[in-house]
């Protein structure tokens, strides 16, 4: 094969936002698959907060990315050779498969997408790992009971409106936290009973407001002071889930924790961290159920989609930080 497959690669380990020269813009001709591999054709890269982890060196649940390596990423694309009887050569698949333009997978180690439920760029959002990361955070350590009191900060995120339809699925009140007046409409076109805008709103106090008997379930995603706040306003018993935080991630002095832990003892309450990688072999439970609720119109799905190719990776990337996107970020790489 002729083509050349165009990589970003890990130069430098960023210290706050990734500049520049953090990243290699490089070439090399497209690798041809072994047995019970396939070689995709990405045609879109999902951006995730936790991107900008994985690019830090030290000890997490998953190793850092490699000084020179191709950096990490979900994404989404076609077949076009394949040595897996698993995959057949035109089949849609998503995956770990790196920000690149092409890229050898085990035939194992991808999901088929049915892009006659969805369009593909769902299956890096509602469909893929952002939602499987709602669901199980949610229905296994959550464990919202019909009446009760979810909030969820980032709800204009990926992950953070699909935990919040969920939640309304099984008969909670949700209330959504998100920065701006388009991102809270957004939210509220969610089916979320009240937003707060942390850019415009007082938190503490309007969750007081919104949340006057307690919190029973607070799933977070930014962490911070957004954070102190929920601990502030827990109801006995609840329960908080720790997904992301994605107001530390480029921090340049020590990562803030929180001050008001100790309404987890006073209000018996627990806090729980997890990652989807926990719950590998559940995928298929969550694909039934997040598929059969896109099916049936109970669960609504948003890509905000960056044009231009893989060469604007860094920059768009940044906009995760900027709070520039609503929905999941996923940047287009190459037309099917």
């Amino acid at each position: 094969m002729a083509e050349v497959n165009h990589q970003f690669r890990l130069a430098a380990r960023p210290v706050g936002l990734p500049k520049p020269s953090d990243w290699s813009y490089t070439e090399e001709p497209v690798a041809q698959p072994g047995e019970g591999e396939v070689l995709v054709k990405n045609l879109y890269v999902g951006l995730e907060p936790a991107m900008r982890g994985w690019m830090n060196e030290g000890r997490s649940y998953i190793p850092p990315v490699g000084i020179g390596e191709v950096m990490r990423a979900f994404a989404a694309g076609r077949v076009i050779a394949s040595n897996s009887p698993a995959l057949a050569v035109g089949e849609h698949v998503s995956g770990l498969l790196g920000v690149q333009e092409y890229a050898v997978a085990n035939g194992g180690g991808v999901f088929k997408a049915d892009t006659g439920l969805a369009p593909l760029e769902s299956y890096l959002g509602t469909l893929g790992m952002p939602g499987m990361t709602a669901y199980f955070g949610l229905l296994d350590i959550g464990k919202p009971a019909a009446g009760e009191t979810v909030v969820v900060s980032g709800a204009g995120g990926a992950v953070g409106g699909v935990v919040g339809q969920i939640a309304k699925l099984k008969g909670a009140r949700v209330i959504g936290i998100a920065g701006g007046s388009e991102k809270c409409d957004y939210v509220a076109n969610l089916g979320f009973d009240a937003t707060i805008d942390y850019k415009g709103e007082d938190v503490m106090e309007a969750l007081g407001k919104h949340a006057p008997d307690g919190i029973d379930v607070y799933f977070d995603n930014v962490g911070g002071d957004i954070l102190d706040a929920a601990l502030a306003h827990l109801a006995r018993n609840a329960r908080v889930v720790i997904c992301g935080a994605i107001s530390q991630y480029n921090a340049t002095s020590a990562i803030k924790g929180p001050s008001n832990y100790l309404s987890l003892l006073v209000n018996h309450a627990s806090m729980t961290g997890f990652v989807f990688s926990d719950y590998l072999d559940r995928v298929p439970e969550a694909a039934q159920a997040l598929g059969g609720w896109v099916a049936s119109g109970e669960l609504s799905s948003r890509e905000d989609i960056a044009e231009g190719g893989l060469e604007n990776f860094p920059d768009t990337l940044l906009r995760l930080f900027s709070g520039e996107n609503t929905g999941k970020l996923v940047l287009k790489v190459a037309a099917d």
